[in-house]
């Protein structure tokens, strides 16, 4: 292959000496004639040298090239409807296919403005591509246009691109400026050259030039042009609120919210509904980077915008009960910008097909955790640090797809506390490490296996992030919420023949909120049925006391940190701790210990019947969760705080809100009045999720407790390999139903405490039984409401325990 090739203008070959293999020429336009021009004149060259063109249609322009597929040129037409990594995948993998020494001519990159509505990604994708196309020999033609772009954007290409020449039409005349000719230099090349005939003619004297360049407005002089595109529009939209309901104000909100909360889908609609051009000011205006803020942000400002709106039915002013929240958020465009920078996006690229989707997934997430961000990133994150001072906060994931209608992600990306003490480096350097942590997350197996079984494993997942305040207040070197729980508007556990199903429940804790979303080894939060708030899952009082919270999650500060602590220690430590809001003394308890010398010792219990027994307030939460329900037109769980504004006053912190996927009760089952009891394998009554069902089970798994119990925790863990290896190559929940019964918690950590399964790898049963086994230990743990809980319900698993 010939080192030099024309650029099929023969006096431009002279002022750059020619194009060599491995050029990507950008062409910097004020129209698309001009660009149109030279494409051309190298399609013809090219084609005369026996070489074909592949033209890269994408854009909303006139084609550039209007010959389309034929001798010499083929057209690859690319959708950028799908987001920034489909479009940037598909490129990367034609030019793969295409292979080396191949000419290209892409349609004006500035289009992709419209969809992308940032001057970063174009510049992402730009990074991306364009070493690829060098690495492979080709010889590649861009355009942008003029002033579109900032000048972060345009350093960014000058630096990875090899050409980067300017075109003027200026009195009818064409010029034609080299701003960058890479590994070439002669006298006049970095001249303004004027275009006649097929001869370049350098301005080489004063007059001449200084005419040139009178005529031209000076790109420093273009204020709008120092801040990315995404901000610009930002800019504009500020000036549409005096006149909101203009069409080019409504044309501008409805792009937006698009571009800043969700284009599709329910939530999609729910943001046209709700969020004002105001609101979205307001978001941006705590953004760190662009791009959209991800599920679990929009569920969050989406649920406390709807209860704004709508009211409650009480007329309680939901501003009265509601704590405020001044949440951050790192745009999604920030995680590609991540893993551009720091040069992973091959691995990405392989991670990405389907031999690479587990094994690649490795070694990317070591890197998510190793690398560097941006001086200007980093500096916009000491801003957001030095906006919450020294106050606790919580890095959230919150990627595109978490959150939405049918596909909850709970639990399968991280949430990182950071008790944010230290000096200011300190601070910053922790705050670094959980943004990373987050990242990495995403190529954690369990969040693999989950978006593989829902089909998602091709869907653009950005990974945005939510950064909270943490709720709660000091307590001596600790930080902690008074109450933390989950709510659900649906109650598919109904223990006891007078619950509504309907009415939806709560899980309660005392501390963070770990303890109510996570199924915890030997602790057990407060289940609450809405409609009767005090009625006991348990029917003995010994039962409520065993199976209740007797560990709590708070922050240290002192060692700058997530702990676990036990109940008795914090009440020791903390000699003015009033619990009397979460629990009631056991005095049987006391007594006993008292009488043993152990005196000035209350033994509590955390039942949380106080709170319960307030029901204009307990009426609020549960009004509250029936508003979102019924705005959403879907059964939908929250996660929340509750602390005491004043003696007189609880607050509620409501920090997610999402669809939550659940089964129908479903019909009535009926059950023969005679069943011969030989044939009958577990009888229940109660105790049950999932509705009402009536189905045959081709399989039974049965894990003898008596048997189990004797194993060592090695042996369990094997155990727990060949359930996921029967779980690949024989379960079925469609064709091949499988009942799984076993001793204790199903997915435990603690192989003492049951079966430690992944749920990846019990995901293709049909029913899970989890039976009591208390002379080893083994007791299930009714787990509505918690990430185990919601895995089971997106798989659409029967749960039974047997107590």
């Amino acid at each position: 292959m010939a080192y030099h090739v024309s650029t099929g203008h023969h006096g431009l070959d002279r002022v750059i000496d020619e194009l060599r293999i491995g050029d990507n020429v950008v062409w910097q336009v004020d129209q698309l004639d001009d660009y149109r021009l030279m494409a051309n004149l190298f399609l013809s060259q090219s084609n005369g040298d026996g070489k074909t063109v592949h033209y890269i249609r994408f854009g909303q322009h006139d084609p550039i090239l209007k010959d389309g597929n034929g001798k010499g040129l083929t057209l690859h037409v690319i959708d950028t409807q799908q987001g920034f990594e489909t479009f940037t995948q598909s490129i990367y993998t034609l030019v793969t296919h295409l292979g080396p020494g191949a000419f290209y001519i892409f349609d004006s990159l500035s289009d992709l403005l419209e969809q992308w509505g940032s001057d970063l990604m174009i510049e992402n994708f730009f990074r991306i591509i364009c070493p690829y196309l060098f690495e492979l020999d080709t010889i590649a033609y861009f355009a942008v246009m003029r002033g579109a772009h900032s000048f972060e954007a345009i350093a960014g290409i000058r630096e990875t691109t090899q050409l980067l020449l300017d075109i003027y039409h200026l009195d009818d005349a064409l010029y034609v400026h080299p701003l960058k000719v890479w590994q070439r230099y002669a006298s006049t090349m970095y001249l303004p050259h004027k275009l006649i005939g097929d001869v370049c003619m350098p301005l080489t004297n004063s007059v001449d030039a200084s005419r040139f360049f009178s005529s031209l407005v000076p790109s420093f002089a273009q204020s709008s042009r120092h801040v990315d595109y995404w901000d610009r529009l930002f800019q504009e939209a500020q000036g549409c609120l005096d006149n909101p309901e203009t069409p080019l104000s409504q044309q501008l909100l409805g792009r937006l919210r698009r571009m800043l909360l969700s284009d599709e889908g329910q939530i999609g609609q729910l943001a046209s509904r709700y969020f004002d051009l105001p609101d979205l000011i307001g978001i941006k205006n705590r953004e760190i980077g662009t791009g959209k803020i991800g599920g679990k942000a929009v569920g969050m400002l989406l649920a406390r915008k709807i209860l704004k709106v709508e009211g409650l039915s009480s007329g309680i002013d939901p501003d009265q009960v509601l704590e405020p929240h001044d949440s951050y958020y790192l745009g999604a465009d920030l995680f590609y910008s991540y893993i551009v920078q720091n040069g992973w996006w091959k691995l990405r690229t392989e991670q990405k097909t389907p031999e690479g989707y587990f094994e690649k997934a490795e070694p990317l997430r070591r890197h998510l955790l190793e690398g560097s961000f941006s001086s200007s990133t980093r500096e916009k994150f000491q801003q957001l640090l030095e906006t919450f001072g020294q106050a606790p906060i919580i890095v959230r994931s919150s990627s595109l797809l978490e959150d939405d209608f049918g596909n909850a992600f709970a639990g399968k990306y991280e949430s990182i506390f950071c008790a944010n003490q230290g000096s200011p480096q300190q601070r910053l350097d922790a705050f670094e490490h959980a943004v990373r942590q987050v990242y990495a997350s995403t190529m954690d197996s369990a969040a693999l296996s989950y978006r593989l079984k829902r089909g998602l494993q091709d869907k653009d997942e950005q990974m945005a992030l939510l950064v909270q305040r943490v709720s709660g207040e000091h307590r001596g070197k600790y930080f902690y919420p008074l109450m933390a729980g989950v709510g659900h508007s649906k109650n598919l556990y109904v223990w006891n023949d007078q619950l509504d199903a309907q009415a939806g429940m709560l899980r309660l804790v005392f501390g963070l909120g770990t303890r109510a979303v996570d199924r915890v080894e030997g602790d057990y939060p407060r289940i609450v049925a809405l409609d009767q708030p005090l009625l006991s899952s348990h029917d003995t009082k010994e039962a409520e006391k065993t199976y209740s919270q007797h560990y709590v999650d708070l922050l240290d500060l002192e060692q700058n940190a997530l702990i676990t602590i036990p109940l008795e220690e914090l009440i020791q430590e903390d000699k003015t701790l009033d619990l009397s809001q979460v629990g009631e003394i056991d005095w049987e308890e006391t007594q006993r210990l008292a009488e043993l010398g152990y005196r000035n010792n209350p033994k509590w219990v955390l039942n949380f019947n106080k709170v319960l027994s307030d029901a204009p307030f307990i009426g609020t939460i549960h009004d509250m969760i029936r508003t979102l329900e019924m705005i959403y037109a879907y059964p939908i769980d929250i996660e929340f705080t509750i602390n005491q504004h004043d003696s007189q006053h609880r607050v509620i912190n409501l920090l997610q809100c999402r669809p939550l996927q659940t089964r129908s009760v479903g019909a009535t089952v009926s059950i023969p009045e005679y069943i011969d009891k030989r044939i009958v394998l577990i009888e229940s009554k109660g105790h049950f999720m999932g509705g009402n069902v009536n189905m045959n089970i081709n399989y039974v798994v049965y894990v003898i407790p008596e048997k189990y119990a004797l194993l060592t925790d090695q042996e369990r863990y094997q155990v727990a390999r060949i359930i996921g290896q029967l779980n690949q190559i024989l379960f079925d929940a469609e064709n091949a139903p499988t009942l799984l019964l076993g001793p204790g918690r199903w997915g435990t950590s603690t192989p003492s405490l049951g079966v430690p399964v992944n749920f990846s790898e019990i995901d293709n049963i049909a029913a899970l039984v989890e039976v009591s086994f208390e002379t080893a230990g083994m007791m299930p743990e009714l787990s509505f409401g918690s990430h185990f809980f919601q895995d089971l319900v997106e798989a659409n698993v029967f749960y039974l325990a047997v107590l």
